[in-house]
């Protein structure tokens, strides 16, 4: 299938994976996401059956719009640290640690991954629209000796993903079975030249994402490719990631976070190293932690026929109608696991809901009665 995605709604240039003409010639429907032209399915399955190959067997993504970053010097760890919301000593080296790029009020800039190779060497993985932004943050703050390194452009960025992701991972050569949230460098010298093996994803399956130089990215893909179809799985896009990060209730920048959401209403707290003295917007979210939040996320699974979706207002249930306003929904979809709608959305903690209480959400003039549930609504294999 061509693709009908080469500029962005402003007329600007998309930028386009390595393996772009690869998916082309699989038969992939491109999308703009981030400023890059990605595909959201292929020919031949589409979203519910790339959504149902990772959960029962194993799918490849392209994810190569996410950004690179190589922080290095002496100092380095420490000076990501000061920037960051999480505890990089939480972690060792050789661990991957899922942490925030904050505002001074508490938003949230961006949610990333540090890998820490070492206290001179880190590799970070922003989101792709945010990507500029992480590393301004961190250049405005770089002592001398901590270089800040863009390198969006040359890395590629692969996701293996399902219960059959480390017999693809074998069958292609490549470092399996480590812990979650760890990694594997490649013999590989320089810092842009490497292979990293991550037990990373987004999906809730057991998985890898493997960050390669982009010009080695087009024959990997073919070894993965062959691996994972040889496994009865399938090349899966951006729309059964969304469907998969839905049902594991993962946020998605600039739908359930962002700049006017803090860690403290995203339950994100998890990601926020309370106990540093130091990181940006630590007075922001240190002081709304202690007076409690004015909302909070949580899920919402429907007990009905309809699907919620994005910046649907939720209400009190009333009858069969909306009661009083309680808060909007920031993503929905339909689950192809449960057959039923799902939705993350903010809801004010002054409504005392809880835990399977109900909800109505507006769909367009219609009351959709949903129960509050928190995520994930499917059990997660991430550790498996």
């Amino acid at each position: 299938m061509a693709d009908t995605s080469s500029r962005q709604p402003g007329g600007d240039e998309l930028r386009r994976s390595p393996l772009h003409d690869a998916h082309t010639a699989a038969g992939a429907r491109f999308a703009s996401f981030g400023g890059w032209a990605m595909p959201v399915e292929y020919d031949g399955g589409g979203t519910l059956a790339e959504h149902a190959a990772v959960r029962e067997r194993v799918g490849l993504f392209d994810v190569s719009h996410l950004g690179t970053v190589l922080v290095r010097g002496e100092g380095a760890l420490d000076h990501v640290d000061s920037v960051l919301s999480n505890a990089l000593d939480r972690v060792a080296d050789s661990q991957a640690q899922y942490t925030l790029c904050l505002a001074p009020d508490g938003g949230i800039v961006d949610d990333l991954i540090v890998y820490r190779v070492s206290p001179e060497d880190l590799v970070l993985v922003p989101n792709a629209a945010n990507a500029a932004a992480v590393v301004a943050a961190l250049r405005e703050r770089a002592p001398a000796g901590v270089v800040v390194d863009d390198v969006h452009g040359d890395v590629a960025v692969l996701a293996v993903q399902g219960p059959r992701a480390d017999a693809v991972m074998a069958a292609a050569g490549l470092a399996h079975g480590h812990g979650y949230m760890s990694f594997v460098l490649a013999g590989e010298t320089g810092p842009r030249e490497r292979t990293v093996v991550c037990r990373t994803g987004y999906t809730g399956e057991r998985g890898y994402e493997v960050l390669v130089p982009a010009d080695r990215a087009a024959e990997l893909w073919r070894t993965l490719h062959e691996a994972v179809l040889a496994e009865g799985g399938r090349p899966a896009g951006l729309g059964a990631r969304d469907t998969l990060r839905t049902e594991m209730g993962y946020p998605l920048h600039g739908n359930d976070i962002g700049a006017d959401v803090t860690p403290v209403q995203a339950g994100l707290g998890f990601a926020v190293g309370w106990a540093k003295p130091e990181f940006v917007g630590r007075d922001a979210v240190v002081a709304e932690k202690e007076a409690g939040p004015a909302r909070r996320a949580t899920g919402l699974l429907s007990l009905g026929r309809g699907v919620p979706r994005a910046g649907m207002a939720v209400h009190r249930a009333d009858g069969d109608g909306l009661g009083e306003r309680v808060g909007t929904t920031t993503s929905g979809t339909f689950s192809p696991t449960l057959r039923a709608g799902v939705a993350l959305a903010l809801l004010d903690t002054a409504a005392g809901l809880k835990a399977d209480d109900e909800v109505a959400v507006d769909v367009r003039g219609r009351a959709l009665r949903c129960r509050v549930t928190r995520p994930p609504f499917v059990a997660s294999h991430v550790r498996d």
